[in-house]
């Protein structure tokens, strides 16, 4: 194989000239990826390269050397950094083995037709050659495609942390923007989202081993999907946040949104513009420490859970107000101590009414009038007065979001004192997963 190249070099040369003007000219006009990425006398040169490579990897071939693949792979890599498809770039690989194949037997036909039988069992070593050479290209192809992807992921994260924990001063992720441009400006038009509009953020729980909830990106994904809010996720340790683009949706859309996952979710009010998301981000996660994890999976929006979020969002006053209009109760053994909270509850959610209560809790009526006067004793408030109802409302929801932040064993009279952190606070993560 060597001695017939050798032969008919000058001519070989020639023609793979010839056929690198050919498919060229082919790729152009066939394939829009080429044309939209490469002039002609580039794409022309690269290809003329790779050619006289695959004669020079027969020849290695021939003698016993391994095939030199570096140029390959740097091909590989350059054309999945500029996002030319895959297939593209293998369909050219392909064409520019048969025309090489072409060239060779009309140049062995042209100098010495009886040497063609001498040149058959090249065949399987040049098709060698050129898996070779095509196996090189999509494997650094590939490798490079998933560091790109992998790198466009950690970008699109960074962004969204600008938006969601607050972007202040000049941008840093666009240096050419005006100095009065905000980084959360900058960050906002990188994600492609108007200056005004319609935002809210979603803020899911973490589920109880600490891991985040199921992948969200599903709930956009099914019927009906292009018709929903756009949500752009964000995955951290403690959970998964979603920046919410509601455009013309209502705000209880994002409800029909998270249905499907079956998490507990807090969702923060409607702003109007990017740079207020980190505000809506911070409100979000107070409505979901509204939602306690005892009540299952359900979507807290903020403005339907205000009274909770007060006591939630002032920790040592809420420990206050449990000790003060609770106190008593809280001190009782933990039977009787659960017993009358949960009546007390049940019969706010009942909106005081007495018959709705005892048929969620499967009693008679007067035993649900009994509980409430005891509480009533013990705390020294009326359920009568609206005053002090609102009292005991604020304090049952800090009860609740105490026991929600506390282990399983804690001391039957809950300390105001204590430290703690409430369960399914969207914490920043140390690690930032994305």
């Amino acid at each position: 194989m060597e001695r017939i190249i050798e032969e008919i070099r000058e001519d070989l040369s020639r023609r793979i000239a010839e056929a690198a003007d050919r498919l060229t000219d082919r790729t152009l006009a066939e394939d829009p990826a080429y044309a939209a990425l490469l002039g002609r006398a580039e794409l022309r040169e690269r290809i003329h390269h790779s050619l006289r490579q695959a004669v020079e990897g027969l020849l290695r071939s021939s003698r016993g050397l391994p095939v030199e693949l570096a140029d390959a792979r740097a091909v590989g890599a350059l054309r999945a950094e500029q996002g030319l498809p895959l297939i593209s770039l293998l369909r050219t690989y392909r064409r520019g083995g048969r025309l090489l194949w072409q060239s060779l037997t009309e140049a062995v036909t042209a100098h010495d037709r009886a040497a063609l039988p001498r040149l058959l069992p090249g065949v399987t070593a040049l098709w060698d050659v050129l898996d070779q050479m095509t196996d090189a290209v999509t494997e650094s192809y590939r490798r490079a495609e998933a560091a790109h992807g992998e790198r466009d992921r950690e970008h699109r994260a960074a962004l969204l942390d600008v938006l969601l924990d607050g972007g202040d001063g000049p941008s840093a992720a666009a240096p050419s923007a005006p100095a009065e441009v905000s980084a959360a400006e900058a960050a906002a038009a990188r994600l492609g989202l108007p200056e005004r509009g319609r935002f809210t953020v979603v803020v899911l729980a973490a589920d109880t081993s600490g891991a985040p909830a199921a992948p969200v990106a599903r709930a956009a994904g099914g019927p009906g999907a292009a018709s929903a809010p756009r949500v752009l996720w964000r995955i951290r340790a403690d959970g998964e946040i979603g920046l919410v683009e509601l455009g013309h949706h209502p705000l209880e859309s994002v409800r029909e949104l998270l249905a499907p996952l079956g998490v507990r979710a807090g969702v923060g009010p409607v702003v109007a513009a990017p740079t207020e998301v980190a505000r809506a981000h911070r409100l979000a996660a107070l409505a979901l420490r509204t939602a306690p994890e005892s009540e299952g999976p359900r979507t807290a929006l903020l403005d339907e859970r205000l009274p909770a979020a007060l006591v939630a969002a002032q920790a040592e006053l809420a420990g206050r107000l449990r000790q003060v209009v609770l106190g008593p109760v809280l001190a009782l053994p933990a039977q009787d101590r659960r017993t009358l909270l949960t009546t007390l509850g049940t019969w706010l959610a009942c909106r005081g009414s007495t018959t709705d209560a005892a048929q969620r809790l499967y009693c008679h009526r007067n035993t649900v009038s009994n509980r409430l006067r005891r509480l009533e004793q013990l705390t020294g408030r009326s359920l009568s007065d609206p005053r002090q109802v609102v009292e005991l409302a604020l304090a049952h929801a800090a009860v609740l979001q105490r026991v929600e932040s506390e282990p399983a064993t804690r001391p039957a009279a809950p300390d105001p004192r204590a430290s703690r952190t409430p369960g399914g606070t969207a914490r920043r993560s140390p690690r930032r997963p994305v």
